[in-house]
């Protein structure tokens, strides 16, 4: 691991959110590695900006200020590498498998455990991504109405997680993937292991919402060499997917996103 990645844990007792903090101290000139931890957040959010339930205590928030010195085409490989990354850690720390549903959240037995949401921040060192990772410790992380598709690390595993051996360990994780982003060849061989890792990256029957009501059904064909999502629609032309909400068409009455 190089040396200047030197993880800092800067701990909140409560935050409106830890990315808008992590934003902040990367503008104000932050090292890479400074990583800002909350017990809850009072505005939490997901992508396009939705809310992101953050009771006290009841899920790890944590959000990671890297500097990458990267192609510009591996800046989009960021969300991959830290979903693997989480995944890693969530096996090492809690001996919990999961899935990555394309391409940013984490699920355990169909249902989201973990949201990841990574932003680019200009600063005065430059260009900085802050890559923010929301996991569902107990029950009390998500609403009752959402149950049905929501999880936590608790509800699967039948006990109380280690938050400060989850925390570091998705830290140290980040960390390996990161550094082999910058390696030659690095963003094909991480790319190869979500293939793996995901159930979502190929010959998965999906929607995938768009925006402004429009959406496309078909069959996940892998990935593009920057993340993009390849699907096939019922045509045969396949359609590459940058950004898009995309859910198993079995769920799709059913799951939405917390």
């Amino acid at each position: 691991m190089r040396q200047n990645f030197q993880p800092v844990i800067l701990r909140y007792d409560s935050l409106p959110s830890t990315n808008t903090e992590a934003a902040r101290q990367a503008a104000a000139g932050a090292a890479e590695g400074l990583c800002v931890v909350a017990r809850e957040q009072t505005a939490g959010r997901g992508r396009r900006e939705r809310a992101w339930a953050s009771p006290k205590d009841a899920g790890l928030y944590v959000s990671i200020v890297l500097r990458p010195r990267l192609d510009p085409l591996a800046w989009s490989l960021i969300t991959l590498a830290a979903a693997l990354a989480v995944r890693d850690a969530l096996r090492e720390a809690c001996a919990l498998e999961t899935d990555i549903k394309w391409s940013n959240d984490l699920l355990a037995r169909g249902r989201k455990l973990c949201g990841i949401l990574a932003e680019t921040v200009e600063t005065v060192r430059g260009r900085a991504c802050v890559v923010g990772v929301g996991v569902n410790l107990n029950e009390h992380a998500f609403p009752p109405e959402i149950a049905a598709r929501a999880t936590s690390v608790e509800a699967e595993t039948g006990r109380p997680p280690e938050r400060d051996v989850l925390l570091a360990a998705i830290i140290r994780r980040l960390a390996r993937q990161y550094e082999r982003l910058r390696e030659p060849g690095g963003g094909a061989a991480m790319l190869a292991d979500f293939r793996a890792a995901s159930s979502y990256a190929e010959g998965k029957r999906v929607r995938v919402a768009l925006g402004d009501d429009e959406s496309i059904v078909g069959t996940t064909r892998g990935l593009e060499a920057d993340g993009a999502l390849r699907v096939e629609t019922e045509d045969g032309e396949i359609k590459i997917v940058r950004a898009g909400d995309v859910v198993a068409v079995r769920q799709a009455a059913h799951e939405g996103s917390s």
